[in-house]
């Protein structure tokens, strides 16, 4: 079963999907499988991270943004290699497995979409495998 969302985003920044991720596994009844959250755009990502602290999702941006700054070498015409980057590194899935109709998220763990390249308007879906 595949779930499509829409997502508006700000500049940069990280946005917790996990209530929608999910609504999609309860929508599914499934009950053993795989959650596949995928992000369809090459400047955003998505990762699985702490959702208790918002520091620490400060600090990831922090951390990238001195890690991929924006650089005149770049050739990329539309200004937003940086971007690619970050989404590289991060990744466009993540993988959750299903146990007894919930998502094994850890107790700190949160779903994000990741925004490098914003404000724009955003996709990600869902899929749930059994």
């Amino acid at each position: 079963m595949l779930y499509s969302y829409e997502l508006e985003t700000g500049q940069e920044g990280f946005y917790e999907i996990t209530e929608q991720v999910q609504e999609s596994l309860q929508k599914s009844s499934v009950d053993s499988g795989i959650c596949l959250v995928y992000c369809v755009h090459t400047t955003a990502a998505v990762t699985i991270n702490e959702n208790a602290d918002p520091d620490v999702v400060h600090d990831l941006l922090w951390a990238l943004d001195k890690t991929f700054p924006n650089r005149p070498e770049f050739r990329h015409r539309e200004g937003n290699s940086a971007a690619h980057l970050k989404s590289s590194v991060i990744g466009c899935s993540v993988s959750v497995p299903i146990l007894e109709g919930h998502l094994a998220l850890g107790t700190w763990q949160g779903i994000y979409f990741c925004e490098f390249d914003g404000p724009r308007h955003r996709h990600f879906t869902v899929q749930i495998l059994s």
